[in-house]
């Protein structure tokens, strides 16, 4: 037995409607779209989140790291002030604390090294630095003329003076 189409029934039916072997053509669009935006949607997010890191990869390396710590913070946490607080800490330059710390601390060791004894870098090795000559002690300050806070102290001394008469004198 043949079997024909009824005269009412259409003769082309539409991609999203399922063919009569179970094969649904629309659902399997649908299912390669859905992974395909769910995996650049996830691709977006990672790049977006690591922003401030990249921003604040030019920057030393302790305000990288602090920003990379945030920057996990957020992600791992979902509290999205982390990652805020580390996209302002990447576009903040920190200044350089260390370097004149560092500097300071190596003047130091070698003055230390000069007066224990010890020998200090002198120009001939090359490093540009002359040896350090002892400390010289300060000559005495002059005497101060007593003579005017003496008055101006017994002038407050007697009975009925002012300071301010005490100070003009």
């Amino acid at each position: 037995m043949t079997e024909t189409m009824h005269e009412l029934a259409p003769h082309h039916l539409p991609f999203f409607i399922p063919k009569a072997d179970g094969s649904d053509q629309m659902m399997l669009t649908v299912l390669i779209a859905l992974i395909v935006i769910v995996l650049l949607l996830g691709t977006f997010y990672l790049y977006l989140h690591s922003l401030p890191e990249r921003l604040a990869h030019k920057h030393g390396r302790i305000q990288f790291e602090l920003v990379a710590v945030l920057g996990l913070l957020a992600l791992f946490t979902h509290n999205q002030i982390f990652w805020v607080a580390a996209l302002v800490l990447a576009f903040i330059q920190l200044p350089d604390f260390m370097s004149p710390l560092e500097t300071i601390a190596n003047s130091a060791s070698r003055i230390a090294k000069k007066f224990d004894g010890k020998s200090a870098p002198s120009d001939e090795t090359g490093d540009g630095f002359a040896e350090v000559d002892p400390v010289v002690e300060p000559e005495p300050a002059p005497e101060i003329q007593t003579d005017a806070l003496e008055a101006a102290g017994d002038a407050a001394d007697q009975p009925g003076a002012s300071a301010a008469s005490a100070a003009k004198v």
